[in-house]
């Protein structure tokens, strides 16, 4: 199939201002991470992301996260903060502490939030948690904070937050957002769509076809675009295309082998 030269494409990497960041959490830990901006402007909304469990593979490099920060600065004028919580090891580094089964993450999630806080130059406006799986976790039990404006949820496992976290989201009245695949392996939609029916602002997209993992671009792009659909909906609908040369492309698995076909990003370090 011949596909135009200026198509987004699973490995695009659209243009955005990229820049190392450290967390520094409450209880003493170093957590690396990365805060891809608007590469003209200044952001217009923020995604403070939390990823996948650790032992099962999660990290800040996982695809849906991944891609939102190559893409979604360029396409919506957001700011995507990823970084791995305690203990979890990408290609950015590895942040200290170890996993410690959704407890003392509750310092990570605070020292993220802060940092999207207090950011200046620019100041990141608008900031919404996006948790996926275990992230979700988190999010509802330590992402209720008067700075965050809401919370999309990605595959929602229920697994380590309880009836008082829902409660206490429900008594905040913030936006709550789960999107939840059709076939999911742990939290489906009926079921859902139950659990969170004691939250009344909360909004299930039941989504068709999808698993656990979202596997395939198709998926991606329908998180990506439920995403923006409540951080900054003026950007729908979000591009399709690029201007060719203005994209890198991230290698395919059989390129990542040589050292040489990784693309050089222009990074900027922060403390």
């Amino acid at each position: 199939m011949n596909r135009r030269p200026d198509e987004i494409r699973a490995s695009s990497i659209l243009p955005a201002r990229r820049h190392d960041v450290q967390l520094h959490t409450g209880d003493g830990l170093t957590l690396v991470g990365e805060l891809a901006l608007p590469a003209r402007r200044d952001p217009l909304g923020t995604l403070v992301t939390l990823h996948p469990l650790p032992t099962h593979g999660g990290f800040m490099d996982s695809h849906v996260f991944k891609k939102a920060a190559f893409r979604l600065p360029a396409q919506a004028d957001l700011a995507v903060l990823r970084f791995n919580l305690r203990g979890v090891t990408s290609p950015r580094g590895t942040s200290q502490g170890s996993f410690d089964t959704a407890v003392s993450e509750r310092f990570d999630v605070a020292a993220a939030i802060e940092l999207a806080e207090f950011h200046e130059e620019p100041e990141l406006v608008n900031r919404w948690l996006v948790g996926w799986s275990f992230g979700t976790d988190l999010a509802l039990m330590y992402g209720n904070d008067p700075s965050v404006a809401g919370a999309i949820l990605l595959s929602p496992p229920l697994r380590f937050a309880g009836p008082e976290h829902l409660a206490a989201w429900a008594e905040s009245g913030k936006p709550l957002v789960a999107l939840v695949p059709e076939h999911d392996d742990y939290l489906r939609p009926d079921e859902a769509g139950e659990r969170f029916a004691v939250v009344p602002q909360a909004e299930v997209v039941a989504v068709a076809g999808a698993k656990h993992l979202w596997v395939g671009e198709s998926y991606v792009r329908r998180v990506h675009e439920e995403i923006v659909a409540r951080v900054n909906p003026e950007a729908l609908p979000l591009a399709r295309t690029w201007p060719a040369a203005e994209q890198q492309h991230e290698p395919s698995p059989a390129q990542r082998l040589s050292p040489a076909a990784a693309p050089s990003l222009t990074r900027h370090h922060l403390p």
